[in-house]
């Protein structure tokens, strides 16, 4: 079963103290199959990754202190997904900013996994036309 749609549309006749009134009422319903919630979750946490890991990066061309807890704790949160991509390129810093383009890689390759596992969840499903 993949996503199906269901729209109902009913017609009543109300009467009132001034005469009858027409109420149409819609109920709609949603069903998705297994292939297309995969795929929901698969960019839900691919989306989520990508925001975190900008957040990361702008935070670390800010020159933010690691004292601040949101700060330290974003770092050691993303720092799992950056580290693989360490030492592709050097990271020019000027003061207490850094431009860490070990985040902006691994923000370009996590986009495009997630791009690209999604699309596989349902590959095989046929387009609405």
């Amino acid at each position: 079963m993949e996503e199906e749609r269901r729209t109902e549309v009913r017609n009543q006749t109300v009467a009132t103290d001034t005469g009858s009134v027409n109420r149409q009422t819609v109920k709609s319903e949603e069903k998705i199959g297994g292939s297309t919630l995969a795929q929901r979750i698969v960019y839900y946490v691919g989306t989520t990754i990508v925001v975190l890991l900008a957040i990361r990066f702008a935070l670390l061309l800010l020159g933010a202190s690691q004292s601040s807890g949101f700060v330290n704790f974003i770092y050691s949160l993303t720092n799992i997904f950056a580290a693989p991509f360490n030492g592709i390129f050097t990271e020019p810093t000027y003061g207490s900013s850094t431009f860490d383009s070990a985040t902006l890689v691994a923000i370009f390759f996590y986009a495009l996994l997630t791009f690209a596992v999604g699309k596989l969840m349902t590959i095989n499903k046929k387009e609405a036309v």
